[in-house]
C-alpha cells in the first residue's frame, strides 16, 4: 500500500507529535499463541475451517481470512480460497475493502478530539459545519414536480447523533423513501466530492427523521469525518495516518492503494456478487477526492486486529495509548435507550448501539451467540468484526462478497463460539 507516507504533517497539537514516531516500533503483528492453551478446541476449529471452506468452494465468495484472538494473542488464523475469482491463493496480507468497518475508526478519531477538549459530544453539528444550522425533514408527500415536501426539523443534530446514527440522515443506496430518492438524485455518493463537500451537500437535502428520534443507518459517520477534518485542520486521511495508523503500526490501512506493487494483494468479489446499490464495489487503485469516514478504508486482517485489540485493551496497544479506558467504555455502552428503530435496524434483536458500534444488551434475547457487552460492526463487502470482552476474544472475518455477506456472517459467528471450550464469561 502507500506505507503510510511518513512525511504527512502531524498537525498542531503536541500529543500527535509524541505519537507519530511510534508506529515503526510496534509494526509487528500480534503474537501467535496455542489455540488449546487459549481455550479453543482444535478439532472444532478444524471443523469451522472445513465448513467455511466448503462455502468458499461452493462459490459464495472467492476466498476468506479468519482470525480469532484471545489474551492478546492470535489463537487461530486461516486462509482459504483465492484473493480474486481467477487469481492467486488467499494470503494473510491480502487487502480488503472494509467499508463500514471504517466507522469505528472514524469514531475513535473523533473521540480523540473529544478527549482533547476540541470537540463536544452534545454540541450541534452546525458548530463545526455551519451548513447544518437550518435543516428540513421530509413529510412523506411530494409536490407536483415529484420533489419531496419538507418542514423545518424539530430538535438539533448533535455530534453524538452522528456517532450513534440518530442524526436523521439516511443512506440512498438501499431502501426507499423521499429522502433516499433525494440523495440519489443529488449523487451524494459521488467519490468526486471531498468529505466536507459531501457533508455540505447532505445538509442541503431533507432529513428522513427529526434528529435524536430514530436509529437509522446513514451517512452520519461520513459527516463525522468532515467534522474531524474541520476541527483538526487536517484531511481525514492525514489525521488517521498520523494519529492512529502509524502509532499502531497499521502499515496496510489507507483510503487508497497507491503503490502499484500492492495492487495484486487486493481481494476482489465474483462479478455477480460485486453490486452495491447502483454500482460496483469501488476501485481503490484510483485515487478520488473522497475519503469516506463511513466506508472508505482498505485494510488487512493483521492491521485491523491491532485496532481491535487496542479497543479491547481499553484504548492502548503495546504502550501506545490512543484513548482512555473511560472513553472506550462510553463508546461500547448502548446510547439508544428508548430511541425508535428505523426501517432497517441493523444492530438486530438484543442489541443497542453505542458510539460507532452495535452493543449486546444481555446474554440472551438475540438469535446469535455472544455475551452481554459484546460490540461489533461489519462492512458492506462482507468483512465483520466481533469483540467479546467477557470472553477476552476478538473474531475477524475478511471476505469480499456483498451479495452473500448476510448469511456468511451468521454462519461465521455460529461457527466461532462453539470452538470455545474454556469460557471466561462465567468466571
Amino acid at each position: 500500500m502507500n506505507r503510510l507516507k511518513l512525511g504527512l504533517a502531524i498537525g498542531a497539537i503536541s500529543i500527535g507529535t509524541a505519537l507519530s514516531g511510534l508506529g515503526a516500533a510496534w509494526a509487528e503483528n500480534l503474537p501467535r499463541g496455542d489455540a488449546k492453551e487459549l481455550g479453543f478446541d482444535p478439532e472444532r476449529l478444524a471443523r469451522m475451517d472445513a465448513t467455511f471452506g466448503a462455502l468458499v468452494d461452493k462459490g459464495m465468495t472467492p476466498g476468506a481470512v479468519i482470525m480469532l484472538i484471545r489474551d492478546g494473542q492470535i489463537a487461530h488464523l486461516s486462509t482459504m480460497g483465492n484473493r480474486t475469482p481467477d487469481g492467486e491463493p488467499m494470503t494473510e496480507d491480502t487487502i480488503f475493502r472494509i467499508y463500514s468497518m471504517t466507522k469505528p475508526i472514524t469514531t475513535v478519531a473523533a473521540m480523540m478530539l473529544v478527549e482533547e477538549g476540541r470537540l463536544i459530544l452534545n454540541a450541534p453539528v452546525s458548530t463545526y459545519l455551519p451548513a447544518f444550522k437550518d435543516l428540513t425533514v421530509v413529510t412523506g408527500e411530494t409536490d407536483a414536480d415529484g420533489n419531496p415536501e419538507t418542514r423545518p426539523a424539530k430538535g438539533t443534530m448533535t455530534v453524538l447523533d452522528l456517532m450513534r446514527h440518530t442524526s436523521g440522515l439516511t443512506y440512498g443506496f438501499f431502501g426507499a423513501g423521499p429522502a433516499r430518492e433525494a440523495y440519489n438524485k443529488a449523487d451524494v455518493w459521488s467519490a468526486e466530492n471531498t468529505g466536507i463537500e459531501q457533508a455540505n451537500l447532505l445538509a442541503s437535502l431533507p432529513l428522513e427523521h427529526d434528529p435524536g428520534t430514530t436509529w437509522e443507518y446513514s451517512r452520519s459517520t461520513d459527516v463525522l469525518g468532515a467534522v474531524v477534518e474541520t476541527v483538526s485542520g487536517q484531511s481525514l486521511e492525514e489525521f488517521m495516518t498520523t494519529r492512529i495508523f502509524e502509532p499502531l503500526g497499521m502499515t496496510d490501512t489507507a483510503f487508497y492503494v497507491d503503490d502499484e506493487a500492492d495492487h495484486p494483494r487486493i481481494a476482489e468479489p465474483f462479478e455477480d456478487q460485486a453490486q452495491l446499490g447502483e454500482g460496483r464495489v469501488f476501485d481503490p487503485r484510483v485515487r478520488k477526492p473522497n475519503q469516506s469516514g463511513g466506508g472508505g478504508l482498505m485494510s488487512t486482517v493483521h492491521d485491523y486486529s491491532k485496532f481491535a485489540q487496542m479497543m479491547l485493551n481499553g484504548g492502548e496497544l503495546n504502550g501506545v495509548r490512543l484513548l482512555s479506558p473511560k472513553t472506550v467504555q462510553l463508546m461500547t455502552s448502548s446510547h439508544t435507550g428508548d430511541i425508535q428503530p428505523g426501517k432497517y435496524y441493523l444492530p438486530g434483536p438484543g442489541y443497542g448501539f453505542g458510539l460507532g458500534y452495535a452493543v449486546r444488551l444481555e446474554d440472551g434475547n438475540a438469535p446469535s451467540y455472544g455475551s452481554a457487552g459484546e460490540f461489533n460492526w461489519g462492512g458492506a463487502a462482507g468483512t465483520a468484526y466481533y469483540t467479546d470482552p467477557k470472553e477476552d476474544m476478538i473474531a475477524l472475518l475478511m471476505i469480499q462478497s456483498p451479495a452473500n455477506r448476510g448469511p456468511l456472517r451468521i454462519i461465521f459467528k455460529n461457527l466461532v463460539y462453539p470452538t470455545i471450550i474454556d469460557s471466561r464469561a462465567d468466571d
